[in-house]
């Protein structure tokens, strides 16, 4: 596990007027993918700030970015910015739900199953080694394993296989960036020897 970096700060972007986010919503932000990815990060569904701004985990409240650093997925911290970046490392960002909410509990159950059956034809298409489903209700919801947990899962989608991480939204404070840093981490440990 590489160290938590000591400044997880980034250059501020112009934040989203309120008209801006207001007019994100039900946005679709485009999957950063390739085949044969190792891993395939999936985001339970982008909020207004990434609609917004065309990116994925753009809120500057959200610790993704920080926990794939501090897990050695990147070299170096990373932004949105800088996404595309990331097959060439062999990772991509999707989603379970591709709409954009200000909240994931304006999705409906039917949406997640429906996410369920797309990421199914996804991951069967692009063939990435790992899908790491970034929040546990997320993919209980989606898959119907109510009693899954954070970490591996004996179920597989599609070939790949799954690893389910915490949330990294800014509103999941029992996850410290150290102790997201620390879980992703754990999975990336995994990805790489396998």
């Amino acid at each position: 596990m590489g160290a938590v970096p000591r400044n997880t700060t980034v250059p501020a972007e112009p934040r989203p007027t309120a008209a801006q986010l207001e007019a994100a919503r039900d946005v679709l932000i485009p999957d950063v993918i390739d085949h044969d990815l190792r891993v395939l990060f999936c985001g339970i569904n982008p909020g207004l700030w990434s609609g917004a701004v065309g990116r994925h985990f753009a809120r500057p409240g959200n610790r993704f970015w920080p926990a794939l650093h501090a897990s050695g997925f990147t070299p170096e911290l990373f932004t949105s910015a800088r996404q595309d970046e990331l097959p060439a490392l062999g990772l991509g960002i999707s989603n379970v739900v591709a709409r954009t909410t200000a909240r994931a509990d304006e999705l409906a159950v039917e949406e997640f199953r429906e996410g369920a059956r797309l990421l199914v034809a996804k991951a069967a298409e692009y063939r990435p080694a790992w899908i790491a489903i970034v929040g546990i209700t997320a993919y209980r919801t989606a898959f119907e394993r109510r009693a899954a947990q954070i970490g591996p899962q004996d179920a597989r989608i599609a070939d790949s296989r799954v690893w389910v991480l915490p949330n990294p939204s800014g509103l999941n404070a029992h996850w410290s960036v150290r102790a997201l840093g620390e879980e992703f981490g754990r999975f990336r440990a995994v990805a790489e020897a396998k």
